[in-house]
C-alpha cells in the first residue's frame, strides 16, 4: 500500500536564540535523517536557524520537538512553527548554505 501526499505533512520553522556556532544545523540534520524526514536546514545570520521538513504526522511531530530542544550547547528562545502544503519536491535532508 503506497503513501500519497495527503498522508504527508510539511513544517517550516524559524528558531531564534543561541543556535549558531553550537552545532545546531548538524544536530538537526543528523536527527532528521534518524527520524526519516526530508528537508533542509540553514543559518539566516541573525541568530536564527530556518528549517523545512516533510514526513508523516508522527515524523513531523517528533522533528518539531527535537528542533525545539536543540543540541546541548544551544539555547532556543523562540521557535516559530508553520504548517504548509507538502510539495513532494524534497529529497534527503541537507544543510543549505547560510544566508
Amino acid at each position: 500500500m503506497g503513501t500519497n501526499r495527503s498522508d504527508k505533512f510539511r513544517v517550516h520553522m524559524w528558531i531564534k536564540g543561541r543556535v549558531q556556532g553550537v552545532g545546531f544545523r548538524s544536530h538537526v540534520e543528523y536527527n532528521a535523517l534518524q527520524i526519516g524526514v526530508l528537508g533542509w536546514v540553514r543559518n539566516l545570520g541573525n541568530d536564527t536557524v530556518e528549517t523545512v521538513a516533510e514526513g508523516t504526522k508522527f515524523q513531523i511531530d517528533e522533528f518539531v520537538q527535537m528542533v525545539k530542544q536543540g543540541p546541548r550547547a544551544a539555547r532556543v528562545d523562540e521557535a516559530r512553527v508553520e504548517y504548509e502544503e507538502t510539495t513532494g519536491m524534497l529529497e534527503g535532508f541537507t544543510v543549505k548554505r547560510s544566508m
